[in-house]
């Protein structure tokens, strides 16, 4: 702490306008506002005002010596800033305040206070010294930025407030397709079911029962779409273990054995039925053709993906290709015709024994 008390005549009992203490003096040409209060006295009178802060406040030396800070106090200053500047002065503590006082024409400012005490030798308190700053224009544009920050606050709850409620209603609105849906599906699966069981033609029952494979599909395929956060995205893999797993527990053939090799690939929602449509005909016409008279056999389904494009391949080690007409050849004929709309690369070959069947799917191929 600065011992004023070393300043020459020290500041016990200085002239009003700090006449003959140099120390007193340099203070006083200071354009910083700045104030001696004594300490020793009752209500911590002022001793000691430079010209700056005349300047500052408004009022004349003689309206300001002998009295205490508070008289620049108004009706808005912050009582929680001049309990923080009466507590410091109580513990003898520096203190750093910015404070809105009043000038002598009723105008207010915000005062930038630094109150430090004033020791003697022994280290008793004898007065305490204040600096003051104008700060106004900076606390001006602090509350505008605080006031635009809030407005913006603001603005972003009321907007995350509506996109909330936006997405509560798509959400509702998603369940509500979704039962439909699924009723929809469920519906067409059991009359397919129904004229399966009440038709004789082995040709007949065939057709049906692959349109109801076809339908199962789909099933699944919304099934997956719906039970993802992304309803716009595909997940390929998790829908060819469903399937498989599907096909599997109906087949009623555990003398099959399914290898899968699946990297996840997800795919535009657009594209999801198609795709599901060939891979679901590939693995019925497997399970129907490849593997005749309760032959047992193996099924490999792999997945996997460059920059470009994905593979799907799908192989087993039944008979080998079928080029039979009937159920088969329009099987293969709409998965030809899917392809195309995916705009993928179909390919068929003998994979000695069995079939092997690779598509190349462009990523961003089809729309």
């Amino acid at each position: 702490m600065t011992d004023l008390s070393q300043s020459g005549r020290g500041v016990g009992a200085p002239s009003a306008d700090g006449a003959g203490d140099s120390f007193v003096a340099a203070i006083r040409a200071t354009r910083m506002a700045m104030i001696v209060t004594d300490a020793a006295q009752a209500d911590q009178p002022i001793i000691f005002a430079n010209g700056a802060f005349l300047k500052l406040t408004g009022y004349s030396r003689d309206e300001i010596i002998g009295r205490n800070c508070r008289f620049l106090q108004g009706p808005d200053t912050d009582p929680a800033d001049v309990e923080r500047l009466r507590t410091a002065i109580a513990a003898g503590e520096d203190a750093a305040c910015e404070i809105l006082n009043y000038r002598k024409d009723g105008s207010s400012f915000w005062n930038a206070v630094n109150l430090s005490p004033v020791r003697d030798e022994t280290g008793v308190i004898t007065h305490f010294f204040a600096s003051q700053l104008d700060v106004s224009t900076k606390k001006r544009a602090d509350l505008a930025l605080s006031e635009t920050r809030n407005d913006l606050e603001r603005l972003v709850a009321d907007r995350t407030r509506e996109l909330t409620q936006a997405l509560e209603q798509k959400t509702a609105l998603l369940h509500e397709v979704d039962h439909r849906v699924k009723n929809n599906l469920q519906l067409i699966s059991s009359l397919l079911l129904l004229q399966n069981r009440r038709v004789s033609d082995p040709a007949v029952k065939a057709a049906l029962r692959g349109m109801l494979d076809r339908v199962s599909a789909i099933a699944t395929v919304h099934r997956r779409l719906f039970q993802c956060d992304d309803v716009e995205r595909f997940d390929v893999s998790a829908f060819v273990r469903d399937l498989v797993a599907d096909i599997m527990g109906s087949s009623g053939r555990d003398d099959i054995q399914f290898n899968l090799d699946l990297e996840r690939v997800d795919v535009a929602a657009s594209k999801a039925a198609p795709l599901a449509l060939v891979i679901s005909d590939l693995l019925s016409n497997t399970m129907r053709h490849a593997f005749p008279d309760g032959r047992p056999g193996r099924v490999f389904v792999g997945i996997s993906r460059n920059d470009r494009e994905f593979r799907i391949e799908i192989a087993d080690d039944g008979v080998g290709i079928i080029t039979s007409t009937g159920s088969t050849g329009f099987g293969l004929t709409i998965i030809q015709l899917l392809c195309q709309q995916l705009k993928a690369k179909f390919e068929s070959s003998n994979a000695s024994p069995g079939t092997r069947v690779v598509i190349n799917l462009p990523v961003n191929g089809a729309p």
